[in-house]
């Protein structure tokens, strides 16, 4: 199949499959005498891991381990679960700072008048 069949199946656009083959996410593929790129059920399948992987917020980095190990069949588990573990920590820093970053709005806009008065604690927090 041609690269406009591949995406479309895998949920994935023709810039992002050929920017994963130029990572190395995908494996080349193979080309027409024309020069155009054929796509086999496997390349989708593995365009769909990339893609899942991605909307779980992993990096690249992590995509290029998790595609060796998946494609690895005597990996060991827990490499797996190391990068997932990780994934997930780092997530939850995050997740406890976006918090925190909301909670300080919410405080700064409880305080701003928000009427005609020049005077504004978000914009002087801001300055801080």
């Amino acid at each position: 199949m041609n690269i406009g069949e591949a995406a479309r199946l895998s949920g994935v656009s023709a810039k992002m499959v050929r920017h994963y083959e130029g990572l190395g996410l995908l494996p080349r593929v193979a080309r027409t005498d024309s020069g155009y790129r054929q796509y086999g059920e496997t390349d989708v399948h593995t365009l769909r891991f990339i893609k899942r992987a991605r909307d779980l917020g992993f990096s690249m980095e992590e995509i290029g381990e998790l595609v060796g190990l998946w494609q690895n069949r005597r990996r060991a588990s827990a490499s797996v679960r190391r990068i997932a573990q990780k994934h997930a920590e780092e997530l939850a820093q995050r997740i406890a700072q976006m918090q925190e970053m909301q909670q300080t709005l919410q405080h700064l806009i409880h305080c701003c008048h928000g009427d005609e008065r020049p005077e504004c604690p978000i914009l002087e927090e801001l300055a801080k």
